[in-house]
């Protein structure tokens, strides 16, 4: 497996079932992301695509909350100490920053399960929403405050926000900003379960250890078909059906899955 290093902001480990914790740490700013911890993320998904050891990723907040969001006032206050940006640089910085983490987590042959307490604002929502099953405590906090500050949203809040809720309702949480808790957010789709705060941390590892104890190549390959399917038309996308099927079905855990139904017993998959 490979090794993984903690940076400020971001608390790194691995377990011995192969699940990949992340952990937002910086709970006096309410975990807000920051230049450090978003590039800590990014490099710690890119090594978990290649991973073979890993079978499961876990992101959860420290303390009472998940992510507030990116530390813009942090980075515009060390902005006043140094020079002051070129006209661009947010457009050169995001396809590195929020552009690639978000992409990072809809493509990574991993299941991403993320636990939601207190806040979830600006990118912290998007990472919950980008996330295969989102754990939220049911007075967890969510808001897209993008317009509420004068700019416009990012992180592909436009992209990804209507195909789960709908346009109308994406409009309303874009544009007029309304804030909503985590029984509403499990209500449209956002997360995956809605459980008292005291229950989230319990509930989202026990749905890691059921994930990391799955199939690992055919759950990759299932996430993978759902992310493109609103991109293909039927017939090409029962093609890569196919495809993934032909994959899946030369895998160790195929023959496992095939030999204890046999065997009418309970698999032992071993993310082979």
């Amino acid at each position: 497996m490979t090794r993984y290093a903690s940076v400020p902001g971001l608390d790194v480990e691995t377990d011995d079932a192969g699940v990949l914790r992340l952990v937002l740490d910086s709970p006096g700013r309410r975990n807000a992301l920051d230049d450090t911890s978003m590039e800590g993320l990014i490099r710690t998904l890119e090594a978990a695509s290649t991973d073979d050891g890993l079978r499961a990723v876990l992101l959860t907040g420290a303390g009472d909350d998940f992510c507030s969001g990116f530390d813009i006032v942090g980075r515009n206050r060390r902005g006043e100490e140094a020079s002051k940006p070129r006209t661009g640089s947010i457009q050169r910085r995001m396809p590195v920053q929020a552009n690639r983490l978000i992409p990072l987590l809809l493509e990574l042959q991993l299941p991403v399960v993320c636990a939601v307490r207190g806040w979830a604002v600006g990118i912290g929502a998007q990472l919950a929403l980008a996330s295969d099953f989102t754990v939220a405590a049911e007075d967890a906090v969510f808001w897209y405050p993008f317009l509420r500050r004068g700019f416009t949203p990012d992180s592909g809040s436009t992209w990804l926000l209507p195909r789960v809720v709908g346009v109308a309702k994406a409009r309303e949480l874009l544009m007029l900003d309304r804030k909503f808790n985590g029984v509403e957010a499990a209500e449209w789709g956002i997360a995956h379960r809605a459980v008292p705060s005291g229950e989230v941390a319990g509930t989202a590892e026990e749905l890691a250890a059921r994930l990391a104890a799955g199939p690992t190549a055919a759950l990759g390959l299932t996430k993978s078909l759902l992310a493109s399917a609103p991109d293909h038309d039927l017939r090409r996308h029962l093609g890569e059906e196919a495809y993934a099927m032909e994959l899946s079905s030369r895998s160790p855990d195929f023959r496992e899955g095939m030999k204890a139904f046999a065997e009418r017993r309970a698999p032992q998959f071993k993310g082979l």
